[in-house]
């Protein structure tokens, strides 16, 4: 059976971007520099490269509007090929209604939007990107995983990962990588 996973980079002090809206901190990558250098994305070996292989393992993702359109719906192909399921209150815009046949739009809710990630990715594991969209997923009981890449750096502002949340969320600790740049930690929900 799927799990809906929650793959996030983010700083010690809980930030995934800087205020304008850079994935990473000002310099735009320095979150991501465990597994794409300079934004550069490089061949990588190990529990890194294991990680990576992960992430481009899942079956279909499952994002809020606001990150679809920031990175363009990545062109209509993310993963791979997978289907991409943009959780919106509101209809997409031209280039997601026509120009990306990937990308649904999913304007009945978070539950639903998950619900048809999950069918679309079989056995495998939905990818949930997005903040807005965990701290929703949370709050319906639908994010099943987080798979946090907790980078050594703090960076003092911009947008953090877990800013609205409904209640105390209790988490278990499934996994711990530790590598150079990042420790990795994967945690289960308690629904």
């Amino acid at each position: 059976m799927s799990a809906s996973v929650l793959y996030m980079s983010m700083s010690l002090d809980g930030y995934i971007a800087d205020p304008n809206d850079f994935l990473g901190g000002d310099d735009g990558h320095r979150l991501h520099n465990w597994f794409a250098p300079g934004g550069e994305f490089v061949q990588l070996s190990g529990p890194a490269g294991e990680l990576v292989d992960e992430v481009n393992a899942t079956g279909s993702v499952g994002v809020g509007r606001r990150t679809a359109e920031l990175m363009d719906h990545w062109g209509g192909d993310v993963h791979d090929g997978v289907p991409i399921f943009v959780a919106s209150h509101r209809p997409p815009g031209p280039a997601a209604r026509w120009g990306y046949p990937l990308v649904t739009y999913v304007t009945d809710g978070i539950t639903s939007a998950m619900e048809q990630a999950k069918a679309a990715a079989g056995d495998r594991n939905v990818g949930v990107i997005g903040a807005y969209t965990a701290q929703r997923a949370l709050e319906a009981g639908v994010l099943d995983e987080l798979q946090i890449h907790q980078i050594p750096v703090l960076l003092g502002r911009g947008r953090r990962l877990f800013d609205e949340l409904p209640a105390q969320i209790e988490l278990e600790i499934v996994r711990v990588i530790d590598t150079p740049e990042a420790t990795h930690i994967r945690y289960r929900v308690h629904h």
